[in-house]
């Protein structure tokens, strides 16, 4: 076996990974603060990507006057989602809020596309797909320029936000959120106002997410999908961790790269598109719980 080509497999299915844990953050972020698992995030990917591009292609908005006033409308979209759809359900059963943000997806997908098209359109960020090939010459590996670029954003972005969730006041107040919704209240916290600004930190999240994905595969439908390959991501990483994000991102990109190259050639190909959902399905088996999320004892 070629270990440089080995290597070069692998170091891009990390920098994909990392752009996965992203997307994976967003469903991370909301189900540890109000117990919600976000079947629209895909499609906050979807809408934000093509309010950027929809800006800059049609409307004529300098890139980075597109992409502030897309930050702008994400965290009021995010806002308004907690406000008008998930508010009026609090104490509801979990399944009644699961199928409230399902219902959600359709509707943003649906005014995504009535207000700006549904015709494929090419964003440009600035970042050269080419091969990079000096960052590891000594070793005979090339790897993106964009996924590198790509990754080392998705990687101070995650950071960031792990610092501003553990270590300021709103995000202590967040993890009381989350350990316990009722003592949350009792000491004071503003349970609704913590909802508020996690779903606007997600409608960013699912902005960065989108613009990556939609500069490297053009903006279309198809990235309401791209939040589909952040479930096998939870499952390894734990829905309410986001360290375990960070991991199931990076265990689940290299293994779809290794697995297409060394074991498509004897499936017939396409091993990408489904073994991430095998590895994800196996380690349900081992540790439902996934490596960083917390183990749930009922009694009964």
């Amino acid at each position: 076996m070629n270990l440089n080509f080995f290597f070069e497999v692998l170091i891009g299915g990390l920098l994909s990974g990392v752009m996965y844990a992203l997307v994976a953050l967003g469903f991370v972020l909301i189900y540890k603060a109000s117990g919600v698992f976000n079947f629209a995030q895909g499609a906050m990917v979807f809408f934000a990507a093509l309010t950027c591009v929809s800006l800059v292609n049609h409307w004529g908005f300098p890139l980075w006057v597109a992409i502030l006033t897309t930050i702008a409308t994400m965290a009021v979209l995010g806002v308004l989602i907690e406000r008008i759809v998930l508010r009026p359900l609090v104490n509801q059963p979990e399944i009644s809020l699961f199928m409230a943000t399902i219902g959600l997806s359709f509707f943003i997908e649906g005014m995504a596309q009535l207000m700006w098209g549904a015709e494929v359109q090419r964003l440009d960020l600035g970042i050269e797909d080419v091969p990079m090939e000096s960052l590891l010459t000594n070793f005979n590996i090339i790897v993106s320029k964009f996924d590198v670029v790509a990754a080392c954003i998705c990687a101070i972005l995650v950071t960031c936000l792990a610092l501003f969730f553990s270590r300021t006041k709103i995000g202590r107040a967040l993890r009381a959120v989350a350990d316990d919704h009722q003592a949350a209240l009792a000491v004071g916290i503003p349970l609704q106002h913590i909802w508020g600004i996690v779903w606007a930190v997600a409608g960013f999240v699912a902005m960065v997410a989108g613009l990556l994905w939609g500069s490297r595969n053009g903006v279309q439908f198809s990235l309401t999908f791209v939040a589909l390959k952040a479930l096998p991501v939870l499952i390894l990483g734990g829905f309410t961790s986001v360290p375990g994000a960070i991991i199931g991102g990076l265990i689940i990109g290299s293994t779809e790269k290794l697995a297409e190259v060394y074991l498509g050639p004897f499936v017939g190909g396409g091993i990408e598109g489904w073994f991430p959902y095998v590895l994800a399905l196996l380690f349900l088996l081992v540790r439902p719980e996934g490596l960083f999320g917390e183990k749930i004892i009922r009694r009964i």
